[in-house]
């Protein structure tokens, strides 16, 4: 009954012919390259899933996860547009030159266009490619747009956040506002019906399932959920599962995680009666921390979203396929998001050329045999630009390393972190409310201003990150502060422009969309306009010559 709340009437009956289709075709006439559907979720916390312990109610994600492999040690970014940025280049931002927060809707711009991506890879491979849902990896001219990148298709909205019935987004403090929904090239007006965007982006990924072959193409669908990013916006009809939680900000929230979960029940359904499921892999990630603030819980984890502390970066993950030879396992072996690129261009049975210059490993064998990963280290990041730890300097980090400059670091065991990593208190669930922090968990602060720049701790003992221990190992402390010097030895410089005012949507049509054009474009533009202009004249011109005709005639 959820299933069919969720698709169109006209779908039903392919639902059912479909079904009863998949049930005759033999495993031999199937293809050996296998389904990809990849879900991407937007700011759910490490704690925020039932089978982490939440009091969210996720029963679909729950038997997903219980019958695939749950992954454990999984490392994500700790702000939406550089975890997709390295899913879809699985390259480190330092090797793609966004290193410095995310890329905003106002910024000239986007994944650099010389960078091969995942769905350009697996198009390659043979692959049908779509994407529904969040981009957030820039789109100020026509070439960074999804369609542009490698997608065959593209629904959904193109910034970070916003409305999640009207679509529309406003940004800064000129409060420039505008809509935000596209299918393909061009604002999706005909196709808003206001609905709730969790609801309107599964109906889309299922409308795919639904018009496409699965025994005749592999398909690779990328479902990059908007949910459950603020604002926390939600049907009314969820909300009442969580009328016991006191905490209004942690009810939305749960509810908005709930209204997730039936939407990946629905898809899920969809696979099975749509004929894909046996020949699919499916992917489930988070794109970083929770938000305390907004409702998210990475408890018992420290931090949150936006910091490098592991309540940041640790995310919410698991592979669920028949394909999987250790079903109902869970891999404890170091995973990144840039570990994706190669491991399903690998099982889709793509190429992957030296020059493609990759950060991730192929790590299909940790997950599905739970054989040892290839994964030995992370870089999280070194962001030059974000330098705020007043007390850092190159004496802190032994003359091998600035410990003013942000960045972390993962060896085996261990984990580094320099400059100011980000709020940095342990946070139960419910704890914000209309009241700050008034009880915390630990007495301990992070004073930034009392000399403190550089952390050490042993992440497999101390998952927590209680106890610093750059103190007493100082010789594994300089050894990974010349790792992190051999790594930004390997950085390209870093991608931050300006606000570019010729972004305001009221300049575009009301819409977010691209902007901008080079010398090129402008030329190409200015060629057509100057076409135009002569066909018009000379069909002016044709007229005129007719009119006159007539009118001879008609004195004559």
């Amino acid at each position: 009954m959820l299933l069919l709340a969720w698709v169109p009437a006209a779908l039903v009956l392919g639902l059912i012919i479909s079904q009863t289709w998949s049930v005759h075709m033999s495993w031999e006439n199937r293809g050996t390259q296998p389904h990809i559907v990849f879900i991407l979720v937007d700011d759910q916390g490490f704690r925020d899933v039932g089978y982490h312990g939440s009091e969210i109610k996720t029963p679909a994600i729950d038997r997903l996860a219980a019958q695939g492999v749950k992954l454990e040690n999984y490392y994500v970014q700790p702000l939406c547009s550089p975890s997709r940025s390295q899913l879809m280049t699985g390259r480190y931002q330092i090797h793609t030159g966004l290193q410095h927060s995310i890329i905003r809707a106002t910024q000239p711009n986007c994944l650099p266009l010389d960078n091969v991506t995942l769905p350009m890879k697996l198009k390659q491979a043979g692959y049908s490619t779509h994407m529904v849902g969040k981009w957030h990896l820039g789109f100020y001219k026509r070439g960074c747009l999804p369609t542009q990148r490698g997608f065959d298709t593209f629904f959904g909205s193109l910034l970070g956040s916003g409305d999640y019935y009207s679509h529309y987004k406003c940004e800064g403090t000129a409060r420039m506002c505008g809509y935000d929904l596209f299918e393909g090239e061009e604002a999706a007006w005909d196709q808003d019906r206001g609905m709730y965007s969790t609801m309107m982006l599964t109906r889309k990924a299922i409308s795919i399932l639904a018009n496409h072959d699965p025994n005749q193409q592999p398909l690779f669908l990328y479902l990059a959920f908007q949910a459950v990013h603020s604002p926390l916006q939600v049907p009314a009809r969820y909300l009442e599962r969580y009328k016991g939680i006191p905490n209004l900000t942690r009810r939305k929230y749960a509810a908005m995680v709930s209204c997730l979960d039936e939407a990946i029940h629905n898809l899920t359904m969809a696979l099975k009666r749509y004929g894909y499921y046996d020949n699919t892999i499916i992917v489930y990630s988070s794109d970083n921390g929770g938000q305390p603030l907004a409702g998210g819980s990475n408890w018992p984890l420290r931090g949150s979203k936006a910091t490098y502390w592991e309540g940041g970066i640790k995310a919410v993950g698991f592979v669920h396929s028949p394909l999987l030879m250790n079903k109902g396992t869970k891999c404890r072996s170091l995973v990144h998001i840039t570990d994706w690129f190669p491991t399903l261009v690998t099982l889709a049975e793509g190429t992957l050329e030296e020059d493609l210059n990759l950060d991730g490993y192929d790590v299909w064998e940790a997950i599905s045999e739970g054989r040892p990963s290839p994964r030995q280290d992370i870089l999280h990041n070194i962001d030059p630009i974000y330098i705020k730890a007043k007390n850092g300097s190159w004496k802190a980090g032994y003359g091998l390393w600035n410990t003013a400059v942000q960045a972390a670091l993962r060896v085996g065991h261990w984990k580094l972190l320099t400059g100011v990593p980000g709020y940095s208190d342990w946070v139960p669930p419910q704890t914000f409310s209309t009241q700050r922090l008034t009880h915390r968990y630990h007495n301990e602060r992070i004073r930034w201003d009392r000399g403190k720049s550089l952390w050490l701790f042993n992440i497999t003992a101390d998952p927590f990150e209680r106890v610093d221990l750059s103190q007493k190992y100082p010789h594994i402390v300089k050894k990974m502060l010349m790792r992190l010097a051999h790594y930004n030895k390997t950085a390209v410089p870093v991608r931050y422009p300006a606000k570019d005012l010729r972004s305001n949507p009221q300049l575009n049509g009301g819409v977010w969309g691209p902007w901008y054009k080079d010398e090129k474009e402008k030329q190409d533009e200015q060629h057509i306009n100057n076409h135009l202009t002569e066909l018009s004249s000379k069909k002016l011109w044709k007229n005129k010559l007719k009119h006159r005709k007539l009118k001879r005639r008609v004195e004559e």
